[in-house]
């Protein structure tokens, strides 16, 4: 098994997709052979998936072994609606081994695998399974993606106790948006006087996957 990196975050829309990218081309810039699985994404409408598309004109530009695959191969399930993947399948039992296959077959050609999550953690995607869980089934480490709003010290403190409780190893960054100025005065004096990492999507992208790829 090769290295497997989750990527999630405290809700949807904090930026996995913009993470997962600039993880994928720091880590091909030292020599790695990168891979990229979105093992479920809501809201494909035509068969368009969005996410995965951009993830896969990514990956192609980074590993030339990667140049064949489709969509499908980086996203192995999906769905119409643009819900939790409980709600989008109508409880529809998760496939676990379509995506673990998904998985292997990316390892095949790339020293390591970068593996998108959808929505938080506890997105439910049926009645037995959240997105936490897959973290742990697949043997990876997470990567908690946190934004820099008003809010963000409990929505980083929850997530991370999920992943806590559960012994699953992690690392926390925060993407910082243009309109999240304050967070310097509003919210990082907390987790610098906890001794609490603070590291920047955008300007600390080498020392995360240092972190990620030694945890």
């Amino acid at each position: 098994m090769k290295k497997r990196i989750f990527v999630s975050a405290t809700n949807t829309d904090i930026g996995k997709t913009y993470t997962t990218k600039l993880l994928l081309k720091e880590f091909a810039s030292r020599g790695l052979l990168v891979g990229v699985v979105k093992p479920i994404e809501t809201g494909v409408v035509n068969d368009f998936a969005p996410d995965g598309e951009e993830l896969l004109e990514c990956v192609k530009q980074l590993n030339h072994k990667l140049w064949s695959l489709e969509v499908e191969d980086i996203v192995p399930i999906t769905y119409e609606l643009a819900a939790a993947p409980f709600v989008a399948s109508n409880n529809t039992k998760l496939d676990f081994k379509k995506i673990l296959e998904a998985i292997e077959n990316m390892e095949a050609s790339c020293d390591l695998v970068i593996i998108e999550g959808a929505g938080g953690l506890y997105v439910p995607i049926d009645e037995e399974t959240m997105m936490i869980d897959l973290i742990s089934e697949l043997n990876a480490v997470a990567l908690l993606v946190t934004h820099c709003s008003l809010g963000c010290i409990n929505d980083t403190l929850l997530s991370k106790k999920a992943l806590e409780d559960k012994n699953i190893s992690h690392l926390v960054a925060f993407n910082c948006k243009d309109n999240e100025q304050s967070f310097k005065l509003r919210s990082e004096p907390y987790f610098l006087k906890t001794q609490q990492k603070v590291l920047k999507v955008d300007s600390d992208i080498e020392i995360i996957c240092d972190v990620l790829y030694n945890l």
